[in-house]
Order: C-alpha cells, then sequence, then structure tokens
C-alpha cells in the first residue's frame, strides 16, 4: 500500500491523503514501480520510516549499488526516528545467484557488524531465508521494545509525580 501527499482537488493549501494499492501477478514488476515512485520522493520514505517499528535493510548480491546503498538508509532511519539505534536486520538477496555474486559474505558481514546490526542472506525467488529474515526482525524489535519499556514507564511516572513546595 502507498499513500500519495498531493494537491487537493480544492483551491487550499491544504495536502490530500491518497491510500494506493499496488496489484498484478508475480513478477510483473508491482514492486519496481513502486520503488522508482518512492526513490522520487524521499519524503514518502520518510513517512513510512516514521511509523515503521523494525527496517529489513535489503540489497542485492549481485548488485554492489545496492549494497553502497544500505548505510544511506540506515543513517536515514536513524535520523528519521532521532535515535542512535533502531532495529534493523541487513539482508543480502539472490543468493541463489552464486555465479553473479558481486558482494562476499565476507564484506557484508563486515559491514553488518561495523553498523551494528545483524546478517541474513536469502532468495526470495527460492524462499530460502526469507521467514527466518522476518522472523529475525521480529526477535530484534521485541528485544529492542522490551529494553525501552522501563525507560518509557521511568519517563511516565515521573511526568506524573505530583510535586509540592513548602515555603
Amino acid at each position: 500500500m502507498s499513500k500519495y501527499n498531493g494537491p487537493s482537488s480544492g483551491s487550499s493549501s491544504q495536502t490530500q491523503t491518497y491510500k494506493l494499492v499496488v496489484v498484478g501477478g508475480g513478477g510483473v514488476g508491482k514492486s519496481a514501480i513502486t520503488i522508482q515512485f518512492i526513490q522520487e520522493f524521499s519524503a514518502m520514505r520518510e513517512q513510512y520510516m516514521r511509523s515503521g517499528e523494525g527496517f529489513l535493510l535489503v540489497f542485492s548480491l549481485n548488485d554492489h549499488s545496492s549494497f553502497d546503498e544500505i548505510p544511506k538508509f540506515q543513517k536515514q532511519i536513524l535520523r528519521v526516528k532521532d535515535r542512535d539505534e533502531f532495529p534493523m536486520l541487513m539482508v543480502g538477496n539472490k543468493c541463489d545467484l552464486e555465479r553473479q555474486r558481486q558482494v562476499s559474505l565476507e564484506e557484508a558481514q563486515s559491514a553488518s557488524r561495523n553498523m551494528m546490526i545483524p546478517y541474513i542472506e536469502c532468495s526470495a525467488k527460492l524462499r530460502i531465508n526469507v521467514d527466518q529474515a522476518f522472523h529475525e526482525l521480529v526477535r530484534i524489535v521485541r528485544k529492542f521494545q522490551i529494553a525501552e519499556r522501563p525507560l518509557i514507564e521511568e519517563s511516565y511516572k515521573k511526568k506524573n509525580k505530583k510535586k509540592c513546595c513548602v515555603l
């Protein structure tokens, strides 16, 4: 599902939000069309990032330039979330195309260590490690939220504490 904030039909300067859905059979290019549009409108990407609770940072193992973009996406997520860390999992896709591989396992693991996020390789085409990637991200999100809970509760207690001053 995509949201598009375009000009409203009225003459006011308000922005109208439309939820658009892209449908079609497998392999027809739905993702390619959506990604092409979202790449042009980085503000839309940031809107999705604001509401995300966990992120898969996906690159193609047979396209080094997609791998080179991963740190940029991580920085953008951390900036939008205004955090030093957030639940993320780096995913190298197309592990089935070993002969066309441009990003080595060692290079990907090194980058994931530098970014301090876990790494997994998968093949969406052959359904290798796809479920594992999502399950791992859910584990990362849960662990993060449990670690955050005491901070949120402490902040809430401080905010609602009655204060008294005797002169």
